[in-house]
């Protein structure tokens, strides 16, 4: 039937009307505005132990976040250029000088302290708890490597790209989207440039770090290659070890039969790699070098073999290092008895500590972590918690909140020439980190006028 004008009066079309729409809008699917981080998460209930997140909101927040994507062909550019400065172990000065202008150059007060740490100091409007964001500055790779970045399409190659390439450019990133934002933290944050992260660093710079700052450090995040998919949250224990074995040495005719130290260090590695390891706790060993000797025909006076050992327990850690220290004496013992001249001398060895990481656990009602989840969530991301070996190991060790996480993008090859980076989606950990970071520092409201 079809309804005219003259067949209703006015008032019926109005009522008709409004049943209709009503209808409609009751029919319509429910799709809320998507809220920004204050928002999202004001009404987020505690964890179980807990700790609720506070992310923080509002227009200056936005912008810097916001600043990454517009900027990412900067970013890029900037974390090729730093990577090409060599920075091999104990030689981290020409890249930290490069780090440094970057930090002065949004106004941060920038210092270098005596392990070589370049420290970009945000005032906050309170300095009695301090929250620190960290990239290592080195590489694992000796003086000499080719570090020259080569980009095909949207991949960057070159040994340190993504580790830790990706770290700093991310550190200067933060502090450049703070500053176009004029964001001011509650907290203190120190970004720090820091040395001595990988190999024989022992992770000294981020143990000066912590021991000018102990008192008052309230979290440390690190940055450490690409990945966004996971976050450390536990300090794999480890010990790297030297051994060195010294003889009388000789030509390889004339003194053939005197003790030899390569054939020791052998002797005793073959015992070494037949110790059986547990599953649980994870424990793990390594021989990575094996030095020794001048030429082919010659008995060498000396060898030399670092060990690196690696356990989820601190008890299995002691037990693989007292493990590689009778094998190498048994092997010592092998080598002298199958001898036939000892008149010309005997071996004698050692073992040093090159390197002690301890470990340690981030509590599970942590704010900090508790922030990285938020941010995980905002930014639409899953991680896994799992226990690694970074520079987050030292305040870990001392009770202090800390977690490694990634920087966005995708790497991979790390610790070989094939290393490589795409920075495709990096602004997604850049907004994770700066997130973690702004959550656990606090920030001033913006005075409204």
């Amino acid at each position: 039937m079809c309804w005219g004008r003259s067949a209703l009066n006015l008032p019926q079309v109005s009522s008709l009307k409004w049943l209709m729409v009503s209808v409609i809008l009751l029919s319509m699917p429910n799709k809320p505005v998507v809220p920004f981080p204050g928002d999202r998460l004001a009404n987020r209930p505690a964890n179980s132990a807990g700790t609720a997140s506070q992310l923080p909101s509002g227009p200056q927040i936005r912008a810097a976040l916001d600043w990454f994507a517009s900027h990412r062909s900067w970013i890029d550019d900037e974390q090729a250029r730093l990577t090409e400065i060599p920075a091999p172990p104990f030689q981290e000065a020409d890249r930290a000088a490069a780090v440094k202008v970057l930090l002065s150059a949004v106004g941060l007060e920038v210092s270098t302290d005596k392990a070589g740490n370049v420290i970009g100091l945000l005032r906050g409007a309170s300095d009695q708890e301090v929250v620190v964001l960290s990239a290592h500055l080195d590489t694992v790779f000796p003086a000499g490597t080719d570090v020259k970045v080569h980009r095909t399409k949207n991949r960057m190659s070159a040994p340190g790209i993504s580790d830790n390439g990706a770290g700093l450019a991310a550190l200067v990133a933060v502090a450049r989207a703070i500053h176009e934002a004029r964001i001011r933290p509650q907290r203190t944050i120190l970004l720090v440039a820091d040395v001595g992260e990988e190999g024989e660093g022992n992770l000294r710079g981020m143990r000066a770090l912590v021991d000018a700052y102990r008192d008052r450090l309230k979290a440390v995040i690190v940055l450490d290659g690409s990945s966004i998919d996971h976050v450390t949250t536990k300090a794999l224990a480890s010990r790297r070890v030297e051994v060195v074995i010294s003889g009388p040495g000789g030509h390889s005719w004339s003194d053939f039969g005197i003790p030899n130290p390569i054939n020791a260090l052998v002797r005793g590695s073959v015992r070494f790699i037949n110790t059986r390891v547990p599953s649980n706790p994870r424990t793990t060993y390594n021989i990575g070098q094996i030095e020794g000797g001048t030429s082919v025909n010659s008995i060498p006076h000396e060898a030399r073999l670092k060990v690196d050992l690696r356990s989820e327990s601190e008890e299995e850690l002691i037990r693989l290092e007292s493990a590689l220290r009778d094998c190498v004496a048994a092997g010592i013992r092998d080598e002298m008895e199958s001898s036939r001249d000892r008149s010309k001398g005997k071996l004698e060895w050692k073992l040093d500590l090159l390197g002690s990481r301890p470990g340690g656990e981030l509590a599970s009602n942590s704010l900090l972590l508790a922030n990285l989840r938020a941010a995980d969530e905002f930014v639409g991301n899953q991680s896994r918690l799992e226990r690694a070996s970074t520079d987050a190991n030292i305040p870990l060790s001392l009770g202090i909140d800390a977690i490694s996480i990634g920087a966005g993008g995708n790497g991979g090859g790390a610790h070989s020439l094939q290393e490589w980076y795409e920075s495709d989606g990096r602004e997604t950990g850049l907004q994770r980190v700066l997130l973690t970071l702004l959550g656990t520092s606090g920030v001033v409201e913006e005075k409204t006028r």
